[in-house]
């Protein structure tokens, strides 16, 4: 019988800061680049009641950890549940289960700040958040970590959300936040721009994009469905956070080759190869470059196992007995 830890999402609160979750995350994705094995998202789609059933895995072989993530949203609740399973990486013996929900915007934060961190220009200060949820909270949290920001400007359609979002995030992160009128208006001008909506269609005009802009688009990825439109696609350095999505879920892209705006070449490669160096990052300031995070296990599993270590620091989490299945099976 092996003890794993089971630890809750209350646990989970305030065990790692913005910061560590982005450098947890960035060296996953670099192992990923030196050649772990990680795989997209596998998802099934229930009827009626209608919901969503999503996993996906990675292992990190130097973390010492390999998992996924599951999640079931909408159906019959219509609300999201997350489960992340961590096992040794060498053993394979379980080592904890995840409530993954809290930790869910930091470590979606942290990858798509490792990703504007090598692609968005070193002297960035201004940022456009096309959304105000969860996740554009867990966005800003993160790239304010890698980034010396100065200005936020956000906008959602609904004109509370925007401005409750700028009024708490104030309280939080050393850059000014705005609420916006439009995303024309967020975007005119931004170093940065992040999508972190469920929007069908596309949220700005490519066109109004600035000659040097970096664009983290994250909250859609479902085909069929997309954040950026086809000039966006074609007018950027197209990065994945992992280039086996290309062709599954990433929406945008997708769409873009679809149209006619570009063809399968123009993925320019994914976060872990520019990390090990084999393709490069932004060359040059004028550069406009995008980054598709649509999720993986590489952020969930570097993310899961730090929490996972701070709270067998702190005494956190209960036991949670398995027995092999040499001992189970009969």
């Amino acid at each position: 019988m092996t003890d794993a830890l089971y630890i809750t999402s209350d646990e989970t609160r305030g065990l790692a800061t913005a910061g560590e979750y982005v450098e947890a995350v960035r060296e996953g994705y670099r192992q990923v680049g030196a050649g772990a094995p990680a795989e997209p998202r596998t998802q099934l789609t229930g009827r009626d009641p209608p919901g969503l059933l999503t996993a996906y895995i990675a292992i990190l072989p130097e973390t010492g950890a390999m998992g996924g993530y599951t999640y079931a949203a909408g159906f019959g609740d219509r609300d999201a549940h997350f489960v992340t399973p961590l096992f040794d990486a060498e053993s394979g013996a379980p080592l904890a289960v995840l409530d993954g929900a809290h930790m869910n915007p930091y470590k979606t934060g942290a990858v798509g700040a490792v990703g504007t961190d090598v692609l968005a220009r070193p002297d960035a200060t201004t940022l456009a958040m096309i959304g105000s949820g969860s996740q554009a909270r867990g966005q800003l949290r993160a790239i304010d970590a890698v980034r010396e920001l100065e200005r936020v400007d956000v906008y959602s359609p609904t004109k509370e959300n925007r401005e409750s979002f700028a009024s708490e995030m104030n309280g939080e992160v050393a850059p000014t936040v705005a609420a916006v009128a439009s995303s024309a208006a967020a975007i005119g001008g931004a170093d940065i721009v992040v999508t972190a909506t469920n929007a069908r269609e596309p949220v700005f005009d490519g066109d109004c994009l600035d000659p040097g802009a970096h664009v983290t688009a994250m909250g859609n990825y479902t085909p069929g469905r997309r954040e950026l439109d086809d000039t966006t696609v074609a007018r950027a350095t197209y990065v994945l956070d992992l280039r086996a999505r290309a062709d599954r879920d990433a929406a945008s892209l997708m769409a873009a080759i679809e149209n006619g705006a570009v063809d399968e070449a123009h993925v320019h490669g994914d976060l872990g190869e520019i990390l090990v160096g084999d393709v490069p990052g932004r060359t040059d300031d004028d550069e406009i470059t995008v980054f598709d995070s649509g999720g993986t296990a590489i952020e969930t599993v570097a993310a899961a196992h730090l929490l996972y270590k701070r709270a067998r620091e702190h005494g956190l989490g209960e036991p949670l007995p398995f027995a092999p299945a040499s001992e189970a099976m009969e």
